[in-house]
């Protein structure tokens, strides 16, 4: 399989000791870097693919890349939000075409394929944390296509994981706290929209809860990749900036300061009782978290 490479951990840890062999999907993604280590360091025979390797719209091309894998973990996405409102066409091919070819595949191979999902397909008008059976009802183009990748993975294989995140941040990537403490040390004051509520969620985390997702062979069906905890994209900004070792003001804003095509969510809080449910522990809280991340997450170049 062409890519990213083959690269193999140290020993395998899976329940049923040995190795197996994981082809990561949208390897050269911010998430995507981070799954190839995670599952490298859990023991497994890991390959990645990106853009350039696969061609993730083309069922046939999908069909051979997938032959032959234990696991495949499907980081692919259209994730520009707002150019998703003119091109939903191009954004229903990437999120839910795609994502029906990869199930399709891994379900004739008989891999177990984790596929990423979003907070944006859900309203965003919650008070309390999403649990994972909440009606999505998507607002944008993006939470759309998403939500239909969601349906497509399920139905084609049942046994799929999927898997939502949200507010992501990574060292492989741009991201929220790497702009903002960039901004801090260019500017005097920021602002910043304290009208959305989320999880800062570290990738690194989110990969490393992949690979013990697959390692505990939990059920078929949806969990919460989210941090525990909740603050807006204020709280954030300011954990950043002081992480960052700015003392820049920041203040805030709502989001109708910014006239963008896509509607953002109001509270992408998501609940992880599902994964308490079948023994798997959550990702921390987000502040805590986050200063572990800071150093390689503002580190990285």
């Amino acid at each position: 399989m062409a890519g990213a490479g083959v690269t193999k951990g140290p020993g395998p840890t899976d329940p049923a000791g040995a190795a197996q062999r994981w082809l990561v999907v949208g390897a050269a993604g911010m998430l995507g870097q981070d799954v190839l280590a995670a599952a490298t360091r859990a023991g497994h025979e890991v390959s990645g693919a990106g853009r350039a390797e696969l061609d993730v719209t083309d069922a046939v091309a999908v069909r051979g890349a997938v032959a032959g894998y234990d696991v495949v973990v499907n980081c692919a996405a259209w994730t520009a939000v707002d150019a998703a409102e003119e091109h939903e066409a191009e954004a229903f091919a990437v999120n839910a075409t795609a994502a029906a070819h990869l199930a399709r595949a891994a379900a004739a191979a008989g891999a177990r394929l984790v596929h990423v999902s979003t907070d944006y397909v859900f309203d965003g008008v919650a008070t309390e944390p999403y649990p994972e059976d909440a009606p999505v009802a998507p607002r944008s183009a993006y939470g759309r296509t998403k939500a239909a990748g969601e349906w497509a993975v399920r139905a084609e294989a049942p046994d799929a994981v999927v898997v939502r995140t949200a507010w992501l941040y990574g060292a492989g990537g741009r991201c929220f706290p790497r702009t903002i403490a960039r901004v801090a040390g260019e500017r005097d004051r920021l602002s910043v929209v304290d009208d959305q509520t989320g999880q800062p969620t570290w990738t690194a985390d989110v990969a490393d809860l992949i690979v013990r997702l697959v390692a505990a062979r939990v059920p078929g069906g949806i969990y919460h990749g989210t941090s525990s905890g909740q603050v807006t994209w204020w709280g954030f900004a300011r954990e950043v900036v002081a992480s960052a070792g700015h003392a820049t003001p920041v203040d805030t804003t709502t989001s109708a300061e910014y006239q963008l095509p896509a509607p953002r969510p109001a509270y992408s809080v998501l609940g992880h009782a599902r994964l308490r449910a079948v023994g798997v522990e959550p990702i921390g809280d987000w502040a805590e978290r986050w200063k572990v991340a800071a150093p390689e997450v503002l580190g990285a170049p």
